[in-house]
């Protein structure tokens, strides 16, 4: 059996891959485990919180996992609909020993997936999910009688607690701003227009009404075109998108122009140190962050500490250096101090705030970067480790990257998935970069 958990919990097709089975076994699991390391409250049974995005299949899923967590002795709270980032806070807020998230985030309808938080609504380590998938395998989980049987209550106050903690994350009045937010059909829906409308700002919003089968339907930070199109037409400042379950945030600018993951965290860690919030003078991000925000924290004097590809490697730098801002080129945006996970709707807020306190459009902040181009060459290959590794490999880069100097960058990276090896090449010029992409590419595929 491959590894349950993936790169953000477990994820599938709705009722094939990731069935009700699963999903009560899957969630009795981690409550067996996670129900360990935090104290119970009066009633002597641990509490999760229960979230979800509004695809159709969230309901069957919701309540496969709520009689999982139920039968494993933990009471349930359902939240309802809300963004992955307010289940994630409101399991510290509520004090739950855990949180479970039901949304395959930008994925297609069909499919959909579990997301797990442990106390304090803290991303799970690699070690604690392989206890849990030990505990599923195993199939050996307690199930108590009586009175500790888990019991299930609704939120009626989750997305009011949300909302407020979100509008503790800007001090700027966000009136004068007019913003078109792009809802997925997803999520944010509800969350974000409220968010933004209650901070000051004129809301437009589009693909906010959700029907459980159109989510991240041709929409969303996977589709910016429709947003481009929307802030150009209403003549807005600002343009935001989020994706299925609003842990992600991209922007377009006043002129219709994509402001990608790397410009946000390049404006907002200008900001923070100009105000003495950034830790350090250090930003966390990928290996895949374009060399230009690299370019342009150099220019402020900033720091960049890089992770391998995904936002839980940027929590665990995050954590492990007690820095105050990370995230993705994808646009997850990572504030320790508001939140454990990326939220769009706080990236969304600061990026207004921003523009709010400078009296700078969002296209004259984001001039900062310069987004070297790059390209993205995947390799088949038999043994994609022993490809990287190989001598005649590494000397091919070392010949690239003598040729790219400081105004390029080369890297090679195995997939996670497929015996392929992702050759990527950032140059000044796009021609460049084709050419030792292609160079690199060629020497990958030889060996």
């Amino acid at each position: 059996m491959s590894r349950l958990f993936g790169t953000d919990g477990v994820r599938g097709l709705a009722n094939a891959d990731l069935t009700v089975e699963i999903a009560v076994s899957l969630s009795s699991a981690a409550a067996s485990v996670l129900a360990q390391q935090s104290q119970p409250p009066s009633s002597g049974r641990p509490l999760a919180v229960v979230g979800r995005d509004p695809r159709a299949s969230g309901e069957m899923l919701e309540a496969a996992v709520t009689a999982g967590l139920t039968a494993a002795g933990v009471d349930v709270l359902l939240v309802g609909v809300l963004p992955t980032p307010a289940v994630a806070y409101l399991t510290a807020d509520y004090d739950a020993a855990l949180g479970v998230m039901i949304s395959a985030s930008h994925n297609p309808m069909p499919d959909n997936g579990i997301k797990i938080f442990g106390p304090g609504g803290r991303k799970l380590s690699d070690a604690t999910e392989d206890a849990i998938e030990a505990v599923v395998l195993a199939g050996e989980v307690p199930r108590p009688t009586g009175s500790r049987i888990g019991r299930v209550s609704v939120a009626t106050d989750a997305g009011a607690r949300y909302l407020q903690h979100l509008s503790t994350a800007i001090d700027a009045s966000l009136e004068g701003v007019t913003v078109v937010v792009d809802c997925a059909h997803g999520a944010a829906s509800a969350a974000a227009p409220a968010a933004y409308a209650a901070a000051g700002a004129t809301v437009i919003a589009i693909n906010n009404e959700p029907t459980g089968l159109n989510i991240n339907d041709g929409c969303g930070s996977t589709h910016l075109s429709a947003l481009q199109d929307a802030v150009v037409k209403y003549g807005a400042d600002v343009g935001l998108a989020h994706d299925g379950d609003a842990d992600r945030c991209l922007a377009v600018d006043e002129r219709g122009r994509v402001v990608d993951g790397d410009a946000i965290m390049a404006i907002m860690a200008i900001a923070m140190n100009e105000a003495g919030e950034l830790v350090d003078n250090t930003l966390v991000a990928t290996v895949m962050s374009n060399l230009g925000l690299h370019l342009a924290m150099k220019d402020a004097d900033i720091t960049v500490r890089t992770t391998g590809v995904g936002d839980r490697y940027v929590l665990e730098e995050l954590r492990n250096g007690g820095y105050s801002l990370g995230g993705e080129q994808s646009g997850h945006i990572v504030l320790p101090d508001f939140g454990t996970t990326g939220d769009g709707l706080l990236t969304g807020l600061r990026i207004m705030a921003r523009m709010a306190q400078t009296k700078k459009s969002l296209s004259e902040l984001g001039s900062v970067l310069t987004v070297l181009p790059q390209v993205l060459i995947n390799v088949p290959v038999t043994d994609k480790s022993a490809a990287t590794g190989h001598i005649t490999v590494r000397a091919a880069v070392a010949d690239a990257e003598q040729s790219l100097g400081e105004c390029g960058r080369v890297l090679l990276r195995p997939s996670g998935t497929e015996q392929l090896v992702r050759v990527m090449v950032e140059a000044s010029t796009a021609e460049h970069a084709q050419t030792v992409a292609e160079e690199l590419a060629a020497a990958v595929s030889a060996v």
